[in-house]
């Protein structure tokens, strides 16, 4: 990517799923694995009105988050789609799959830092086809939370010390709405 005056960032840091550049004096963080910097975050909701949520430990905040399932497209698969990603993603880590992924909006998670761009995916249509849990060493744990009950839940759990991702409730809003507020279908 290349900065306003047209020049190549300069390379400070490689890794093999992050580098670090230099745009003139702003440093930033790039994603260097799947497509573009793109994750994907769905928001599913069970047949019987329940909120997915997992719980796993994030090394970089050296503590348990609650997130909604998430995770990178192209991971793995250079022909994946937001949609695909947001099916494996739900799967891998809930165990349900979704009838129909709606993507809803593409956006920066934090434009002044990282090219990370994330898109809300809501994921219809429900069935139970495992026990999720992650793939590899993601040691995630599925939380299947009353609709009415989940803004509560997320603050008891925010009070026993866990890390909450700001997004869910974004998530929790666009369950009921499109971006542009009208209701969702």
């Amino acid at each position: 990517m290349n900065d306003t005056t047209g020049e190549a960032p300069e390379l400070l840091y490689q890794g093999e799923w992050l580098r670090m550049v230099r745009h003139g004096h702003w440093e930033s963080c790039e994603r260097t694995h799947g497509k573009d910097g793109l994750a994907v975050l769905v928001i599913a909701v069970t047949p019987d009105d329940h909120v997915l949520f997992v719980e796993q430990y994030r090394v970089p905040l050296g503590a348990k988050t609650i997130e909604m399932p998430a995770g990178l497209v192209g991971d793995g698969d250079d022909g994946d789609t937001l949609e695909s990603a947001a099916r494996r993603e739900l799967i891998e880590e809930t165990g349900w799959e979704p009838g129909r992924i709606d993507v809803l909006l593409v956006g920066p998670t934090t434009a002044g830092m990282s090219n990370e761009r994330i898109a809300f995916a809501r994921a219809r249509d429900l069935k139970k086809v495992g026990d999720g849990g992650g793939v590899d060493d993601e040691d995630i744990t599925v939380h299947s939370i009353p609709r009415a009950q989940a803004p509560a839940w997320l603050m008891q759990k925010y009070a026993e010390g866990y890390e909450l991702d700001l997004k869910l409730w974004a998530g929790l809003w666009m369950i009921e709405h499109n971006p542009d507020g009208t209701p969702a279908d």
